[in-house]
């Protein structure tokens, strides 16, 4: 058994490159691979307590380690990762074994049964039940028969600080870190934050930030602005295509670790490279929950477009975060901010590959989630290759979305039902402007300026130089 756990573990070794761990007691098993992020030299887990009578993996940072350490001597926490952002997943095997692993891969052979592991829960195996130990105010009020609404005041002043304080502690590292950076307002703020804490840090004062699209995308162009702004040391990657508002905003929150966590997760581990997420931040979440959610919503006839708040939040024009272009800037997309051909070839690619009687027949192929379309139809497919038990094709979210909403969010406006789409694109009207457009006219804007400041310097010369001849 225990050269089957080696086996098994290897199938994530991606997820942590630096060090291999294995713990075993009679028949139960604890193995690790490690990506060392902090104390690097040593912290090789498995860990345990003083009197070893504790053994633990984890798979997080403690952000407040060097606080919790002056208070807790002899305590242990045991709660970590209330909102999903490391994947997780628990299986039965036929023996009555039971597996917790980061990716699925691992428990596919060995267990008749597997699951995502609930975020801000922990599992008992003598009751063989969860207990949700993460229960915030906005969860409680959402569960309550009638459900209550927050009705705080908007302080912009609390809204940006507490974010402030969350992009800090995720600087702390021992190994250097950048930031991804796409240029859209979310990653931007990131990035103007994380840049303003860099002078005393002890990796130098020059963030490293990063970006990816295809030559000439929306993000790559918006992020080498906001870069520029802020002094980063850039780095661009390019390939080639070959209101029920707060209700629906619980509810996403709950429903993180399907989809947005997941998928920077796995994308990120599978090279090695961990991803913190201070928009997650505990507090910065409590604070921006609690806002009278009437102050969240658009209205564009009074100039509130998405993200008004924190937009405003961080709109200081006498010590700027951002260029103003960029804190206001429509968002994007994810899939079209890389580049609009992006998911314009996915989507053909998928139109030659599956043909319409595929589509037609895919409740019988796909009974349980079937796919809508054909790009549906073709991401399922590979699915299939690689898990193609019930129990994984239960693990997989579905239903009508948009932008990965829940399918309640896609039932609020006529104009979406029937033209759902994961990336959010089948919604029209979504772009007033592409950024291009903006970018273009903007430069075309200051080579004008510059030929006219040329031109009025030239004449201006010219009686000088006449002069100058003369006297010659």
């Amino acid at each position: 058994m225990r050269a089957r756990v080696l086996d098994l573990s290897n199938r994530q070794r991606h997820r942590g490159p630096d060090w291999s761990g294995l713990y075993q007691s009679g028949n139960h098993f604890l193995a690790h691979e490690r990506l060392a992020i902090m104390d690097p030299n040593s912290g090789d887990q498995p860990l345990f307590n003083e009197d070893r009578t504790i053994v633990v993996t984890v798979n997080g940072e403690l952000y407040n380690y060097q606080a919790l350490m002056q208070h807790i001597r002899d305590k242990h926490p045991n709660k970590k990762d209330p909102f999903g952002v490391t994947c997780m997943y628990i299986g039965w095997g036929k023996d009555g074994s039971l597996w917790v692993s980061n990716e699925m891969k691992c428990l596919k052979d060995d267990c008749t049964r597997f699951e995502q592991f609930p975020p801000g829960h922990y599992y008992s195996s003598k009751t063989n039940s969860y207990t949700r130990y993460f229960n915030p105010q906005y969860y409680l009020d959402f569960e309550a028969k009638p459900p209550r609404y927050p009705t705080g005041a908007l302080d912009l002043v609390a809204l940006r600080t507490s974010f402030e304080r969350a992009v800090e502690k995720r600087l702390m590292s021992d190994v250097p870190f950048g930031v991804l950076l796409s240029g859209g307002l979310d990653s931007s703020l990131v990035a103007a934050v994380a840049s303003r804490k860099m002078s005393s840090h002890k990796w130098g004062n020059k963030l490293h930030s990063f970006c990816i699209g295809l030559p000439g995308s929306p993000d790559l162009l918006a992020a080498r602005q906001v870069a520029d702004f802020l002094g980063t040391e850039h780095h661009e990657f390019t390939f080639t295509v070959q209101e029920e508002f707060q209700d629906e905003t619980v509810r996403k929150v709950q429903a993180l670790h399907k989809y947005d966590c997941m998928r920077a997760n796995k994308s990120t581990m599978a090279w090695g490279v961990e991803a913190r997420v201070p928009f997650l931040d505990k507090d910065f979440v409590n604070v921006s929950m609690t806002v009278d959610p009437k102050e969240k919503m658009i209205d564009k006839a009074s100039g509130r477009i998405e993200k008004y708040i924190l937009r405003k939040a961080f709109d200081t024009p006498e010590k700027p975060f951002l260029p103003n272009d960029v804190l206001w800037r429509q968002k994007e997309q994810f899939s079209d901010g890389v580049g609009y051909n992006w998911i314009d070839g996915l989507k053909a690619h998928a139109e030659e590959n599956i043909s319409d009687q595929q589509l037609q027949n895919a409740q019988h192929r796909y009974p349980s989630n079937t796919p809508r379309t054909k790009e549906a139809y073709w991401y399922r497919s590979i699915f299939e290759e690689h898990f193609s038990s019930a129990a994984a094709e239960q693990t997989v979210p579905g239903g009508p979305s948009v932008a990965c909403s829940t399918a309640t969010a896609a039932a609020w406006d006529a104009a979406w039902l029937g033209s759902e789409d994961p990336s959010g694109r089948a919604v029209h009207g979504v772009h007033d402007q592409a950024y291009e457009a903006k970018i273009a006219a903007k430069e075309a804007a200051k080579e004008t300026a510059k030929t006219k400041a040329a031109n009025g310097a030239d004449a201006a010369a010219s009686p000088a130089s006449k002069r100058a001849k003369q006297n010659a």
